[in-house]
C-alpha cells in the first residue's frame, strides 16, 4: 500500500510571509487537498540570532487570510509534535550522538577567524569554497581535550570524498552530484541547536512526511540530507524541488519584488483571490492553459505533473491584469467590503450604502486593485475642482442650453430610472441639436469635474437627484 500524502510548510520566523513561500504552502496545501492528504505547518526556528519578533503569527495569520489552513502545527497541534523545532532539541541530540558514533559526523573546534582565512584562500586560488576537514581526523583524546578545555566546537557531517549521489526528483528526475562539491556541512552549532540539514531530516522521518515541496536553490544540499538519511536507517521522501521565481528579463527575481509580504500585497489591494491564483501559475498551468482560477478549482486542477522544470516569470502585470479581472467578476458587496477602508482613509462618507455600491460598480471596471477606485470615486464624493480649460467649454451658449435642458428635466421629473434617463440623453441631444462632445462634454464637466467619465445615465444614477441638480446649477453660475 502507498504511503499517505503528507506534506509540510516549514518556514523560518525570520520576517513576513512573502509570495515565494506562499507559492511552496499552496502546492503543499493543493496536493494534500487534492490526494486526501494531510497539510503540515512546522516552524523551523533553528536560528535564534535571525528569529523575529511576532514573525509566527504573521505566517499563520496571512495563511489563514489567503484561505491556506493546515491539517496539524501550531495552535492546533497534532499526533507528531511540537511543530516549533526549538521544541525539540533534545530529540536531534540523540540523533546527533548516533551519527558521530558511526563515524559520519565529528566535532569541529575551528574558531570563526580560521574559517573566514580558510575560505578567502580558497576563493584566492580559485578553488571550491568549503571546509578543509581540518578537524575531521582528530582522535577522542583530542577531542575529550579541547571540550575540557572549554573550546568552543560545532558537529559536522563527514561526506564521503569520492562518490556521486544520484537524487531522484519529482520535476528534475534523475540528477547526478559529486560530494567534491559539497561541505562538510555543520548539523549542530555551538548553541546546541541544529542546523536546518539535520533538523529538517530527523523531523520529516519523524512526522512522516512524504513528499518534500521546497525551492529549487535547496537541489545541491540534497546530498546532505540523503546521507543523513542513509547513516540512520530511513527512507527518503519524495524530493520535489520547484522552479526558480525570475523576474521580466529572466533575472533571479530581485528583491524589489520578490520581498513583498502577502500583507504588503493585501494592503496595495491586491484581493486573496487573484494573489492566491497568481502564484499558482508560478511554475504550474493546467491541462486546458487557463488563467483565472479559484482556490476550489485548483484543489481539483492541481498535479505536481504539470509543475514545470524552467523558471517562473514574476510579472506584476499580470498580477494587476488578473486582480482586475476579479474585482470585475465577484461579488458587488464583496469587493464594497474589501474597498471599504481605502474609502474611509479619504474621509468619504460612506453612509448611504445604496449610493456607495452603485460608487464601486462604477469604479471596479476601470482600475487594477482595491485603493486605485478611490481617484475615480472622489467625483463623487468631493466638491468638484473645475479647471480653467474646462470652464472654458461651460460658458459657452451651447452648454449652457444642454446643462439648463438637462436641470428642466430634472426638476419635473425626479423619479426618472435609470433607463429613462438613458432615452432622455437621446431626446435631448435631438430637441437641442447639439451632438458629440459639444453636448456630453459640458453635462460631465459639470456633474464629475471631467470631459471624460462615465455615461450621463450612471452619474445622474450615482450621484442623485438632488446632488446632480445642485451641480448643475453651480456649473451654471459659473
Amino acid at each position: 500500500m502507498d504511503k499517505p500524502i503528507r506534506v509540510r510548510f516549514a518556514p523560518s520566523p525570520t520576517g513576513m510571509l512573502h509570495l515565494g513561500g506562499v507559492r511552496t504552502a499552496l502546492y503543499d496545501y493543493l496536493m494534500a487537498k487534492s490526494t486526501g492528504g494531510k497539510f503540515i505547518l512546522r516552524i523551523e526556528d533553528t536560528d535564534q540570532s535571525r528569529y523575529v519578533e511576532g514573525s509566527v503569527e504573521n505566517l499563520i495569520e496571512s495563511l489563514q487570510k489567503l484561505g491556506i489552513h493546515f491539517d496539524e502545527g501550531p495552535i492546533i497541534g497534532g499526533n507528531y509534535g511540537p511543530y516549533f523545532q526549538s521544541q525539540r532539541l533534545d530529540i536531534y541530540q540523540g540523533y546527533v550522538d548516533e551519527l558521530i558514533k558511526k563515524g559520519v559526523a565529528y566535532h569541529c573546534f575551528c574558531s570563526k577567524e580560521e574559517l573566514d582565512q580558510m575560505r578567502q584562500t580558497q576563493q584566492e586560488n580559485n578553488l571550491t569554497t568549503k571546509y578543509n576537514g581540518k578537524c575531521r581526523s582528530l582522535t577522542q583524546e583530542e577531542i575529550d581535550k579541547k571540550i575540557s578545555e572549554g573550546l568552543p566546537y560545532v558537529i559536522r557531517l563527514k561526506m564521503p570524498e569520492n562518490r556521486s549521489f544520484s537524487i531522484e526528483d519529482y520535476i528534475r528526475g534523475h540528477v547526478e552530484i559529486d560530494s567534491s562539491l559539497i561541505d562538510d556541512q555543520v548539523i549542530l552549532k555551538t548553541d546546541k541547536f541544529p542546523t536546518y540539514h539535520l533538523a529538517a531530516v530527523i523531523d520529516d522521518h519523524l512526522m512522516e512526511i512524504s513528499h518534500v515541496l521546497r525551492g529549487e536553490e535547496w537541489l545541491p544540499s540534497t546530498p546532505k540530507h540523503i546521507f543523513i538519511y542513509e547513516n540512520l536507517g530511513w527512507t527518503p521522501p519524495i524530493w520535489v524541488h520547484l522552479p526558480l521565481l525570475l523576474n521580466v528579463d529572466r533575472s533571479k527575481l530581485s528583491k524589489r519584488h520578490g520581498d513583498f509580504s502577502v500583507d504588503n500585497y493585501l494592503k496595495m489591494g491586491y484581493l486573496k483571490e487573484s494573489i492566491i491564483n497568481f502564484v499558482a501559475l508560478l511554475g504550474w498551468h493546467s491541462a486546458d492553459d487557463r488563467e483565472l482560477y479559484t482556490l476550489e478549482e485548483l484543489t481539483k486542477e492541481f498535479s505536481l505533473q504539470r509543475v514545470n522544470k524552467a523558471g517562473a516569470i514574476f510579472d506584476i502585470t499580470k498580477l494587476d491584469w488578473m486582480n482586475g479581472m476579479y474585482m470585475r467578476s465577484l461579488d458587488l458587496g464583496y469587493i464594497a467590503d474589501e474597498a471599504e477602508k481605502y474609502f474611509l482613509e479619504k474621509d468619504f462618507d460612506l453612509s448611504d450604502r445604496t449610493k456607495y455600491l452603485k460608487v464601486i460598480e462604477d469604479s471596479r471596471g476601470r482600475v487594477s486593485t482595491l485603493p486605485q477606485m478611490t481617484e475615480h470615486a472622489s467625483h463623487y464624493y468631493i466638491d468638484l475642482v473645475i479647471s480653467e480649460e474646462d470652464q472654458l467649454i461651460l460658458v459657452k451658449e451651447s452648454s449652457k442650453a444642454v446643462l439648463n435642458w438637462y436641470l428642466n428635466l430634472l426638476t419635473q421629473n425626479e423619479s426618472l430610472t435609470k433607463e429613462q434617463t438613458a432615452e432622455a440623453v437621446k431626446k435631448g441631444m435631438v430637441e437641442l441639436a447639439i451632438k458629440g462632445k459639444d453636448y456630453y462634454a459640458p453635462i460631465r464637466i459639470a456633474l464629475f469635474g471631467s470631459a471624460h467619465g462615465p455615461d450621463i445615465p450612471t452619474l445622474i444614477d450615482v450621484l442623485g437627484f438632488e446632488l446632480t441638480i445642485d451641480r448643475l446649477k453651480k456649473a451654471l453660475a459659473l
